[in-house]
């Protein structure tokens, strides 16, 4: 068996907050657009990465993800982001750290989702 991505979903009941936290703040770009219909959706592509976002109340409600992001330079990413978009900074883990297990990350969060920037 041999998986090539992992492509998560992510439900918003505001789907623009996830458009600043990935397209303007991680850089990520629109690969497929379906934001100007009914029932909102888009893919976001970066680097091979991929994910789904969806514009579902009901169902943001009850998802709320975390995942992480591997990088080669924390610090560059750090400082691009605290630089330009210090309000994503999640206040339990602002700052690059060295954890317990080795890695040296950082936290995101908005309304719906945590993101932890993490280099090995």
């Amino acid at each position: 068996m041999n998986f090539t991505k992992l492509v998560p979903n992510v439900f918003y009941a505001d789907i623009n907050e996830a458009l600043k936290l990935f397209v303007d703040c991680l850089e990520f770009t629109i690969g497929h657009n379906e934001l100007n219909t009914d029932h909102p959706f888009c893919v976001l592509e970066k680097d091979g990465l991929r994910i789904n976002l969806f514009e579902n109340k009901a169902l943001a409600q009850e998802h709320n993800p975390e995942f992480r992001l591997v990088t080669d330079d924390i610090e560059a990413v750090y400082k691009k982001i605290a630089s330009s978009f210090p309000e994503f900074l999640h206040p339990n883990l602002n700052k690059v750290t060295l954890r317990p297990w080795g890695a040296r990350e950082f936290a995101l969060m908005d309304k719906q989702l945590g993101v932890i920037i993490q280099q090995w």
